[in-house]
This record gives C-alpha cells, structure tokens and sequence, in this order.
C-alpha cells in the first residue's frame, strides 16, 4: 500500500495540462451533495477531464445507481486545517508515538498539502446513490477515519458486509475503468493527474499541479 506520506509522491515532476475547472453544479448528469460546500463553491469546482471521467463512470453503472459526489477542490488553508486537526487528535490519544509514526498514521486520512490531490482540482471524494438520492451501504461513512472505523474505511478491508463489498466493486470498476485511481485507506477518495494518480499509473509526471481558485478560469464543456 503506497500512502501518500511516502517520498515517492513527493518525488514525481509537477506539470499541468492547463485544463479549466468545471462547476459540477452545472453538469446535471451528476448528482451533487451539500454536506462539504462552502461560501465560494470550492467543492463543486473539478478539472474538467476530471468530470469527463465522472460522466464516463456514470454511464458504466448499473441503471438506478448514480454517483454522489461529495468534494472536488479543497483550498490549501482548507487542506491544512484538515491535516493539522487529525494529526493533532491522532497525538492526544497516542502520545507514545514517534514523529515519523504520527506523520505517517495521518496521512492514511489526509494528505500533507504539499502533495494533496484535492488541491489540484484533480481529486474527489464521492459515494453511491439510488436515482431518488438514497445513499447505498458502503461499509462505513464517507470521511470514516482509519483510527474509529478500525480501518473499515480501507477499500479493501475484509470487515465489511457483503452489500457494502459490492457496492465498493462498483465504484472500483466504473472509476477505475475511466482512469481515475483510488486512494486505498479511502474507499471514497479518487483522483485523476495528480502526483499519486502519476506515481501508481507510471506517468512521468503530474497532469495537474496546485490550484488558485481565484486566479484560475472556470467553466468548460465537458462530455
């Protein structure tokens, strides 16, 4: 299992495609969920061969079962709250802990920014619906961290019922058969063209590097 704490990340050229970011809000082929948005519309912005491939995963489910996405773009301000907030919680309840173990056991759950695949508008986290907005069993909650679920939230985990099994197959085969790759302590995290994406597809370097939400243009036609 790679994580994304592991030099080899950090170590893979930056590039970028220059593609646009995309407001999800707009594509009304994907269902879009409220629980992570934010006064700028940050979550729902995703580069738009991102979005293609989430159009393309649509379209290999099984009828009456549709995405839910749940978070594309993250601010760095954003994604550094989230990493300094667990691995502070992670310290309090392991003092014993070394630094290098910290370090590593909360990157499990969160990426370090200077690697974070959702900083590059290149990354999502999503779940599995019914066309009327139900979400399916999936083992655990979106967002479950390793430390409380017992690691149920890793995509492989062999904790988890049969219903959720199959339900994780769906998403591995729909958005693993359009070119986005998992994050395997997160059954819920995938990405496209970013520094994990390029080191475990052998690309020899980043299709998306860091984004400014501020600077950058949006909106693109997707299909």
């Amino acid at each position: 299992m790679i994580l994304l704490s592991d030099p080899r990340v950090a170590a893979v050229p930056s590039g970028d495609d220059g593609d646009p970011l995309v407001d999800l809000r707009e594509l009304p082929e994907l269902r879009l969920d409220g629980r992570a948005a934010d006064p700028s519309g940050a979550y729902a912005r995703l580069r738009v061969g991102v979005a293609d491939r989430l159009l393309a995963a649509q379209r290999a489910l099984p009828s009456g079962v549709r995405l839910l996405v749940i978070e594309g773009y993250r601010p760095y301000r954003a994604q550094l709250a989230i990493f300094t907030g667990y691995r502070d919680e992670l310290r309090r309840r392991h003092p014993d802990w070394t630094p290098e173990r910290l370090h590593r056991e909360t990157t499990k759950f969160v990426s370090p920014v200077e690697v974070a695949p959702h900083g590059t508008g290149g990354a999502v986290d999503l779940t599995l619906c019914t066309d009327d907005g139900v979400e399916l069993d999936l083992g655990t909650a979106v967002d479950a961290t390793p430390e409380d679920s017992a690691d149920a939230c890793f995509t492989d985990a062999p904790t988890i019922g049969a219903a959720a099994r199959r339900h994780r197959q769906l998403l591995v085969d729909a958005l693993g058969g359009a070119g986005l790759v998992n994050y395997p302590t997160e059954w819920w995290h995938w990405s496209y063209g970013d520094r994990y994406w390029a080191l475990t597809t052998g690309a020899s370097r980043t299709r998306y590097g860091p984004v400014d939400l501020a600077a950058t243009s949006i909106g693109a036609r997707v299909g």
